[in-house]
């Protein structure tokens, strides 16, 4: 029986069953098509990053001798449109059998159960063997539930897989070491060079000049910097854990202008593309914090692994058990377009200007940067939903929909009403100012809400609270904030509302 196995961008997983042994009647398909990079406008990096990693994951297959058809960009075969390229290859491979690995994105994953429906042959779905949790999981946990805290499945997560636990209790005494992970950076802590790789894309890029796919942001042509195979995911692990790790947790909220990634991995492009899975990762770091607990606090470990098997599975978790309604959200009811700045750099707001241009440049921003700089700001400006997912879903060589929607319509812009984020993440240029060095050489001065070099973070957050009472007076973690606005004379308040509402319906001159 004549086998074809689809292998999409995200599921370059060389540990898969799939793969231990090799079939002669079994062809693996890869394609780079028109449909993937036009739906949405993608960074340059990103694009170029998944061909590379596809192609490499490719040519390893066939190394391995397994049978590989792969379409470039501009093969002349080549349908552009998933089923088309997969209707193509059924006939002329003679086709009996049709196997794929669930898509991560509910767009994919409709496009591929409607097409084999429709298909005349066999067909059967398969997992990625990538993730800790299986997508209905996380719905069967928080069934009955009104409220869906990450706390809780985290918690549960670390108990079922024994991580960081003692005699079924957190190791150290408490779960979460958050407060311990929001300090600000100063150079006297020296970071370490940054690992990265010279990935030779410019055969790539040339090809996606020549098909005239649209893209956004910056790329020296001659590399791309993340992993983009296994070998480079392991090495990035491994100096992560070596050099970084020792103070990850301490700073990884932390933001400045004079580094980039400071603590990070940059594992989550290698990690998205499962070129490297959250298990092995975990194990790595676990290893490393057992051979040097006298260096490394249970903190910096905490911190980290918290992000893998508390928020990463959480986020796919939600995604699998809020869609398709979930892309639909707008409870706060918001309206206004993204300014032009977020696809220039171009502002005098210092954060802003290097939280996006370090999107542009690198399609890279931290979680910080894009939930306190860019998605604060959108939120506080009310900029629909729609915008500010697609601005997302583009710009950053680790966004797919699974991890960026729930992050980004749900945590950053409270679009959901509060499944996932139990309050907004708003904050006025004091968090700023808290957090990086942005501030100190700002055109506008923190402190001040109302005057014309006020930071514009100010009068936006209580005009952004005064405008949204009515959907928010109730949520109890709101309540001090409103009292303290409610304290506030009317005076003020109203140069706040006039200045705000300037802000808004001038924001290219900000």
């Amino acid at each position: 029986m004549n086998k074809l196995r689809l292998l999409l961008g995200d599921q370059l997983n060389s540990n898969h069953s799939w793969f231990s042994k090799v079939d002669e009647n079994v062809i693996y398909c890869l394609f780079e098509m028109r449909q993937e990079t036009d739906y949405v406008t993608h960074h340059i990096q990103k694009i170029a990053g998944f061909f590379a990693a596809m192609r490499n994951f490719g040519d390893d297959l066939q190394k391995a001798n397994h049978n590989v058809i792969y379409y470039k960009i501009n093969d002349v075969k080549n349908k552009q449109h998933l089923t088309q390229n997969l209707l193509q290859l059924f006939t002329e491979n003679s086709i009996q059998k049709f196997e794929y690995q669930e898509p991560d994105e509910y767009r994919l994953d409709k496009q591929l159960s409607d097409f084999c429906k429709e298909i005349s042959i066999e067909s059967e779905v398969f997992s990625t063997e990538h993730f800790y949790t299986e997508r209905k999981d996380l719905g069967t946990f928080f069934k009955g539930k009104k409220q869906f805290l990450m706390e809780n499945f985290y918690r549960e997560m670390r108990k079922k897989h024994q991580v960081l636990m003692v005699n079924n209790q957190p190791e150290g005494g408490i779960w979460n070491y958050d407060k311990s992970n929001r300090k600000k950076w100063h150079q006297e802590i020296l970071i370490p060079p940054q690992k990265n790789f010279d990935n030779d894309v410019t055969e790539i890029v040339k090809e996606l000049e020549i098909a005239s796919v649209k893209s956004i942001g910056k790329i020296n042509s001659t590399y791309f910097e993340y992993p983009i195979n296994r070998k480079q995911s392991l090495a990035q692990l491994d100096y992560f854990c070596s050099n970084l790790l020792v103070h990850f947790g301490d700073y990884q909220d932390a933001m400045h202008t004079d580094n980039i990634f400071l603590f990070h991995s940059k594992l989550s492009f290698a990690m998205n593309t499962k070129m490297i899975s959250p298990k092995e990762i975990v194990e790595k770091v676990l290893e490393t914090y057992r051979e040097k607990w006298d260096e490394i606090d249970i903190s910096q470990v905490e911190g980290f692994i918290r992000q893998i098997i508390g928020w990463r599975e959480y986020m796919r978790g939600m995604y699998w058990m809020l869609m398709p309604q979930y892309k639909e959200e707008n409870f706060l009811e918001n309206q206004h377009k993204l300014p032009d700045f977020f696809w220039t750099g171009k502002t005098k707001m210092n954060c802003l200007k290097n939280a996006i241009h370090n999107s542009l440049d690198n399609g890279y921003a931290h979680h910080i940067q894009r939930l306190m700089i860019t998605g604060n700001f959108a939120l506080l400006t009310q900029i629909h939903p729609d915008k500010i997912d697609a601005w997302y879903l583009g710009i950053y060589v680790d966004a797919i929909e699974w991890v960026q929607l729930p992050n980004t319509r749900g945590m950053s812009q409270f679009a959901d009403g509060g499944k996932i984020a139990t309050k907004p993440y708003v904050s006025s240029g004091s968090y700023i100012q808290k957090m990086s060095n942005y501030c100190d050489s700002c055109t506008y001065n923190y402190k001040e809400k109302t005057t014309k070099n006020a930071c514009p973070f100010n009068s936006l957050y209580w005009n952004f609270l005064d405008e949204k009472r009515e959907k928010l007076n109730s949520n109890f973690r709101m309540k001090m904030m409103y009292s303290v606005l409610d304290k506030m004379p009317k005076s003020e308040l109203q140069k706040i509302q006039e200045k705000a509402t300037h802000i808004i319906n001038h924001l290219d001159e900000y």
